[in-house]
């Protein structure tokens, strides 16, 4: 082999051996990029890491030609990372808001698909409670001849103390007498809570009907959806 050719060989084997080499001897190899910054006091800093002293401010990875490969961003102070972190969780929360509203508007479609698919459901979800209701009302009335019963009784001992069985009937009826009464009302507060939540629900029906997408429309939603 000619001594010009022996000696190129060996320094080429040298460039790669060399690395090697310093890595085994525990010696640094130089890192294909670099990150490089301006620090609080105005001096140019170099490393083959992300520097501690530039967190709060841009720092640049470059590549070993000195070309820039990165801006990286100032990394965020605890304040900013808190206010993000709230940030992020209100906006998961209203998309799953979103999310849900489009999820029950859909499954009020697949419900209703018209008006007189509503309507009959609204009348379905009244009748047990209007006829309990006409019941309760039947036992009002049954209470009340009661009880007049009772008071014309009770006028043949006008003037004198009544005796201890008329005493107890007339108690029994006026509990009875209010506890019919209290189920009524709360008949009809239901019935009206309901026919309330159909009417909720059939106003946000007709803008969905009408082509409104799903999830976009601002009404509240019925509870009477959930059914």
């Amino acid at each position: 082999m000619r001594p010009a050719r022996a000696a190129a060989v060996v320094r080429l084997a040298g460039s790669f051996l060399l690395p090697a080499s310093l890595a085994v001897a525990g010696l640094p190899v130089q890192a294909s990029s670099i990150y490089t910054c301006i620090n609080a006091k105005g001096q140019r800093i170099t490393s083959d890491r992300p520097i501690s002293e530039c967190l709060d401010r841009t720092q640049e990875l470059r590549n070993t030609d000195g070309s820039v490969k990165q801006v990286v961003p100032p990394s965020m102070t605890p304040e900013e990372r808190v206010a993000y972190e709230d940030r992020l969780r209100q906006e998961m929360a209203a998309e799953a808001v979103k999310r849900d509203a489009i999820r029950r508007d859909r499954n009020l479609l697949s419900r209703y698909p018209d008006e007189p698919r509503h309507q009959r459901a609204r009348i379905a979800a009244l009748e047990p409670l209007n006829t309990a209701l006409q019941a309760t009302e039947r036992r009002l009335t049954e209470l009340e001849q009661e009880q007049k019963r009772l008071q014309q009784e009770a006028e043949f001992y006008k003037g004198r103390d009544q005796p201890r069985e008329l005493k107890i009937k007339f108690g029994q009826n006026q509990a009875a007498l209010q506890a019919q009464q209290d189920a009524a009302q709360n008949h009809l507060a239901e019935i009206q809570r309901i026919n309330t939540s159909y009417d909720q629900e059939l106003l946000r029906l007709k803008r969905l009907w009408a082509g409104a997408a799903p999830g976009s429309i601002s009404l509240p939603v019925s509870s009477s959806a959930t059914r």
